[in-house]
């Protein structure tokens, strides 16, 4: 009901042309509308249910709760947040390959995948709300009294915190266009909001399904007997779990880990597709962190094997994605690294320090050291088997010297969660676990912030000449493919490039990235045709060391922006310019310097509070999840209660 009301929104007020700045003022009015309505909604059922007066809720969460062996408090919004967390996925690869071959959105509802988006992301917010209003008793130790007869689930805190985190990076997308402009690119601040709230809303997921396994514990020790009385809302459990359940309680573990892997590395999209717009050192970084916290995560949870069966989900969801967005939507193809390498070397990692020693931050440092010093090779060879921007030899040292610590901080973060989860109050629940976790969150920060920086060559131009190679199509097509020969002088300022290409996009066709032929002498020339005219932007770039830098070779004008057309010559000279004036044409150029800095801070300050809601959740799981304290160090023999893993 919802998506037709959006879709029939978008029809009736369709922009005339492709907007610059923020949504139209109707648009945003309708929206809001529709948010409004549906929440309304969302408290109706969910406080109806808590009163008495509606009793659907609490059968369809029962009949779940039979299905699953859950309790039906988690039931329900665990399929729920499944479902919508799909969705989101779905809609923001097909979101970026749109945004990539299409160019800007002519508004936000005309824009099929922000559908998906919205209502996936809203569904998981949806879920976290079920998740707190479901429960008519206390659901577990864990629960936080919100009332004096209301406690709720500590993972349906966290999903909906999650979710209400995602949802706001679109009012604040909104308002960051107004100000700078748009941003066409995967990395914006608020797009990372989006981002990173979807993808932590699965560590919420855990930590609710390890409360639903601390409940049902709990119905089994009750002093009633084998099964305790339960409050209307909850599922009739047997006194031991089932074997059909047990595997049920694995895949949803294993779901989950593959899908911590899948959305940490969403994050590294913009290169996945072959447009990034920062330093080709980030890349090995951000897969060496994905891997590091999601397959250390994985292995402790799961238990032998538990890190390749992380990356088997991962890799069916992101093949999966990528036949659709590909083959279904017939946009630009989405790759996406393998992990089976980095798996590989957990388990090993795993295997050699035994089973007692793998539940400690011992182990995600090694699995981490041990992902960036191998890992990142064995990644190296991959970008030269299916990945549009290759990683050139000469980066390795740096890369592997950057990715160590940033690995080891993603390793620790990995044990960090696991041990929250498996109600390790000993090793999360002091501060130095805090310290720890703190200190890897700022190690990350610190090496994003060491690779931010990028300037353009100065002095450095290329002579360009093009050959028309054919003419084109109807409108809105290129109006003629080109080849291009292309002197750089100097030389020196493209030797050893980590990538030097022509790059065309936004024409309504699928990207192309082309890797430039060396000729010698500094001369160079395209390998395949380069579409230019209509709505096409193409592009040589450069990125070599702290140069990033483009050459427009042709633009279209743009009366929004606004900006002149730059024409394609037969013959022509230009000079290298900073990459994110021609790449992100849409950017202003005349915002003052400290409110770019404000809003950054605004983000930063949102983004921290929810990791320390997150860290708090997890302390509290392990504190209040009926952990026995322990010594330290801890024995080898010492098992904490394994709530979530495979015995």
């Amino acid at each position: 009901m919802g998506m037709h009301f959006f879709l029939a929104l978008a029809a009736a007020a369709p922009p005339a042309a492709p907007p610059a700045g923020g949504a139209a003022l109707g648009q945003v009015a309708g929206m809001t509308a529709a948010v409004t309505l549906f929440t309304a909604a969302l408290l109706w059922l969910g406080l109806g249910h808590r009163s008495g007066r509606v009793a659907a809720l609490g059968r369809a969460a029962d009949a779940l709760g039979r299905l699953t062996g859950l309790p039906a408090w988690a039931a329900l919004p665990l399929a729920l947040s499944g479902s919508s967390l799909l969705l989101a996925v779905i809609g923001l690869y097909w979101d970026v390959s749109l945004h990539i071959d299409q160019g800007r959105d002519p508004g936000p509802l005309a824009n099929p995948a922000h559908y998906f988006i919205l209502v996936g992301l809203y569904g998981i917010f949806a879920a976290g709300f079920l998740a707190i209003a479901l429960p008519r008793e206390r659901p577990a130790t864990t629960a936080v009294r919100i009332a004096p007869d209301w406690h709720a689930p500590v993972g349906g805190l966290l999903m909906a915190a999650c979710a209400s985190f995602a949802l706001l990076g679109f009012p604040l997308d909104d308002v960051s266009h107004r100000l700078f402009g748009q941003d066409v690119t995967l990395w914006g601040p608020t797009h990372l909001m989006m981002l990173g709230g979807a993808a932590l809303t699965l560590i919420a997921a855990l930590v609710l399904l390890a409360e639903a396994r601390l409940a049902l514990r709990a119905q089994v020790t009750s002093p009633e007997g084998g099964r305790s009385r339960l409050p209307h809302g909850e599922t009739p459990v047997a006194p031991t779990e089932t074997p059909l359940a047990a595997r049920l309680r694995r895949l949803r573990v294993i779901a989950a880990c593959g899908g911590t892997l899948a959305g940490l590395s969403i994050f590294q999209g913009e290169f996945d597709y072959g447009v990034p717009q920062f330093s080709m050192l980030f890349h090995p970084l951000l897969i060496a962190f994905a891997a590091a916290l999601a397959l250390v995560l994985a292995r402790t949870l799961i238990g032998r094997g538990g890190a390749l069966a992380a990356v088997a989900f991962f890799l069916v969801l992101r093949g999966a994605l990528a036949l659709l967005v590909g083959a279904g939507f017939g946009e630009t193809v989405p790759h996406f690294p393998p992990y089976v390498a980095e798996a590989l070397l957990v388990e090993a990692a795993a295997l050699a320090m035994g089973a007692g020693a793998i539940r400690s931050f011992r182990f995600g440092a090694l699995a981490g050291a041990l992902i960036a010093t191998l890992g990142v090779p064995a990644e190296w060879a991959w970008s030269h088997v299916w990945m549009p921007l290759p990683w050139p030899a000469h980066i390795l040292p740096e890369a592997i010297a950057l990715a160590l610590p940033v690995a080891i901080a993603g390793g620790v973060l990995g044990a960090f969660v696991a041990g929250g989860l498996r109600l390790d109050a000993a090793l999360v629940g002091r501060p130095r676990a805090w310290a720890a976790a703190g200190a890897s969150l700022l190690t990350v920060a610190g090496a994003v912030a060491f690779l931010l920086p990028t300037s353009a060559p100065t002095g450095a131009h290329a002579r360009i000449a093009l050959r028309t190679v054919q003419a084109g199509g109807g409108p809105g097509e290129a109006t003629r493919t080109v080849a291009a020969t292309i002197r750089f002088e100097p030389p020196s300022a493209v030797a050893h490039a980590e990538w030097l290409t022509v790059t065309a996009w936004q024409g309504r066709g699928r990207l192309v990235v082309d890797r430039l032929r060396p000729l010698g002498g500094g001369a160079y020339a395209t390998t395949r045709p380069i579409p230019i005219g209509g709505g096409w932007k193409a592009m040589i770039r450069l990125n070599r060391g702290r140069d990033l830098a483009a050459i427009p070779l042709a633009l279209p004008a743009d009366a929004a922006i606004p900006v002149p057309a730059v024409p394609a010559r037969a013959l022509a000279t230009r000079a290298f310019q900073p990459d994110r004036h021609v790449l992100q044409r849409e950017r202003k150029r005349d915002v003052p310097a400290y409110l770019w800095g404000l809003a950054g801070l605004v983000v930063l300050g949102i983004t921290s509070a929810l990791l320390l809601v997150l860290g708090w959740g997890l302390v509290r799981l392990a504190r209040r999840g009926g952990a026995p304290a322990r010594p330290d160090p801890q024995p080898a023999a010492a098992v904490p209660p394994r709530v979530l893993t495979h015995a």
